[in-house]
């Protein structure tokens, strides 16, 4: 396979043995199989699926944004539009908080930036200990499909490097498919999110990279 191409669940992307199942994909006879609606993808022969619609689905590593949706004796819990909400435990937060002040940190209604460090039974654990993360002061907060952030990320960071680079915004992407933008102007941050959105909108397409880049040129003159 030379480019991408859209599939649906249930079509044949490659036929032969010399073809491995990956991500999103099955072995059917000597057939592999799309199991998701997406872009299909072959690398050394290995065939993928990058899905361009769903939900979700956390996973540890994962940086995310959420928004504070209630404060519990021992923390707060956080919206990260997963099945489930996550929990920021005070355990997990980088300095000392009295358990009768969370709201000096963190109240209702705050954006936030974190990393999940465990998925277990109990549900989705956060932890803002590393630099950067944290209660979000500044910027705007847009929203894209979470199967599209690798798509706006681009190969080794090279789209969201353009969008940055271009707009001179700071910008933060969450794997559930929030992002932050941080600019010194709100014109930069607005043109930021604008870029995004055509991004997601292009998600599709073929040589991305290209389009986006007339895009800039476009909208500059």
């Amino acid at each position: 396979m030379t480019e991408r191409k859209i599939v649906i669940p249930g079509e044949e992307i490659a036929k032969g043995d010399d073809f491995l199942p990956g991500e999103n994909t099955e072995k059917q006879g000597d057939s592999i199989i799309a199991l998701k609606y997406g872009l299909a993808e072959e690398s050394n022969k290995l065939m993928r699926i990058i899905p361009l619609s769903g939900v979700y689905h956390p996973r540890r590593g994962n940086s995310v944004i959420g928004k504070v949706v209630m404060l519990t004796f021992n923390g707060w819990v956080i919206d990260i539009g997963a099945a489930d909400n996550a929990f920021l435990s005070l355990m997990e937060v980088p300095r000392f908080v009295n358990k009768d002040q969370l709201e000096e940190v963190m109240e209702i209604g705050d954006m936030m930036t974190a990393k999940i460090w465990a998925i277990n039974k109990r549900g989705i654990d956060l932890s803002i200990k590393d630099r950067g993360l944290g209660r979000i002061d500044e910027g705007i907060i847009t929203k894209i499909n979470p199967n599209k952030v690798p798509r706006i990320i681009g190969k080794e960071g090279s789209m969201i490097k353009m969008v940055k680079d271009e707009t001179g915004c700071n910008i933060t992407v969450g794997q559930n498919g929030i992002i932050w933008i941080k600019g010194d102007k709100v014109e930069n941050e607005l043109f930021a999110k604008k870029a995004i959105q055509f991004i997601e909108s292009k998600s599709f397409v073929s040589g991305l990279t290209d389009e986006v880049q007339k895009w800039f040129k476009g909208e500059k003159k």
